[in-house]
């Protein structure tokens, strides 16, 4: 159950959170700012790349080298392939995971590691391997690890990860904001150098800019009924989120949202993209999660049973009303069968800026849901 009290507690919200995870999404646009000049140091603006890579690989452990992966595979676009490679072992330890190139992984491909680890013995020989194939190598990570000496070995490029010294204490959640904007904001200026994608210097600081205002929106000090992230958790608190994206950026935002409300909250959530979802989704919103299955939920005891657990669907969107939409379809296929909808669309910006915004809106949300229900 949601104690809703507390999200506009703000001492109590401090208590709750343990993990200083409320800390960490305050300080993303000074993450990316942090990151963007360990970039810098490391010398990704004096680059000379030869060509556009082939192909992209990128390897990496935990939730947030999912999300980096997902996301420059929707910024790259068909330039270039972006492919991941999930992790092999029998369990979420650095020292069980391995990892493998594929077959087809040369000198013309580019190997992108990220973790917030460092330890893995498997990147360092993934590393290795990368390097015997004739792959350039360049890792994110936390600095001084063992990762750092084998791209080192290996004549790779090296950035350190720009970390907290709070989170130098215990393990840091792989959904943190605070680690996926320091494992990706590196990759976007490399990428940027590359030519692959557009992110020089002034778009990495209008994401910095974009992070900081939602901040100042999201706030723990911001009562709920003007904070949308706060909204946004108190709604979901009882509910199967039903996440339909719509638009490029919503895509990977929406998945990153699932997997931070999964780690950090322990809540379900299903994602799909508009216009498919309403077909892949209609038996969900048809069948006993619907708010209309249970014509005796409005007679139950809410003191001594549990609430029923209905869906609402989240609509995250990144285009414009006027453009070509399924929204419209989206509302009447949710009210006609009584779900709720929330909707989230960002300022107008650019792609980065956008999709931060809904990342940034979506990462207060887990955390106060996490908070509030005492995850």
């Amino acid at each position: 159950m949601l104690d809703e009290s507390l999200l506009d507690t703000p001492e109590a919200l401090a208590e709750a959170d343990r993990r200083a995870l409320l800390r960490g999404a305050a300080e993303a646009g000074a993450r990316v700012r942090t990151a963007a000049r360990h970039a810098a140091e490391a010398g990704v603006h004096d680059l000379k790349p030869d060509g556009r890579p082939r192909a992209i690989i990128l390897a990496g452990s935990g939730t947030a080298a999912t999300c980096v992966a997902d996301l420059l595979g929707t910024l790259v676009g068909a330039t270039s392939p972006v492919t991941r490679l999930a992790p092999a072992g029998v369990a979420p330890a650095a020292g069980a995971l391995r990892w493998e190139l594929p077959g087809w992984a040369g000198s013309v491909d580019l190997l992108l590691i990220t973790t917030p680890d460092g330890t893995e013995p498997g990147l360092s020989l993934l590393a290795e391997q990368a390097y015997r194939r004739g792959c350039t190598v360049v890792a994110v990570a936390p600095a001084h690890s063992p990762l750092t000496e084998a791209v080192h070995n290996n004549h790779g490029l090296f950035v350190p990860m720009a970390t907290a010294p709070y989170e130098q204490d215990e393990a840091i959640a792989a959904s943190a904001p605070g680690v996926l904007w320091a494992l990706l904001t590196p990759l976007l200026a490399l990428l940027d150098r590359t030519g692959m994608l557009t992110a020089p210097p002034d778009a990495l600081e209008k994401v910095a800019d974009r992070l900081d205002h939602i901040a100042e929106r999201c706030g723990p000090a911001i009562a709920t009924y003007s904070n949308p992230a706060k909204t946004l958790a108190a709604e979901l608190a009882d509910a199967l989120p039903l996440i339909w994206t719509e638009g490029v950026s919503a895509g990977p935002a929406g998945r990153r949202f699932a997997a931070a409300l999964a780690e950090l909250s322990g809540h379900p959530a299903v994602v799909a993209e508009l216009p498919e979802a309403l077909a892949s989704h209609n038996a969900l919103l048809a069948g006993k999660l619907a708010a209309s299955a249970d014509p005796d939920d409005f007679f139950r005891d809410r003191v001594e049973e549990p609430p029923a657990l209905h869906a609402r669907v989240l609509l995250l969107r990144d285009r414009p009303l006027s453009g070509l939409t399924a929204a419209p379809a989206a509302r009447d296929l949710a009210l006609s069968h009584d779900t709720p909808i929330s909707e989230l669309e960002p300022e107008p910006g650019g792609e980065l800026e956008t999709l931060a915004e809904l990342i940034a809106i979506t990462d207060f949300a887990a955390i106060y849901l996490a908070l509030a229900s005492g995850a």
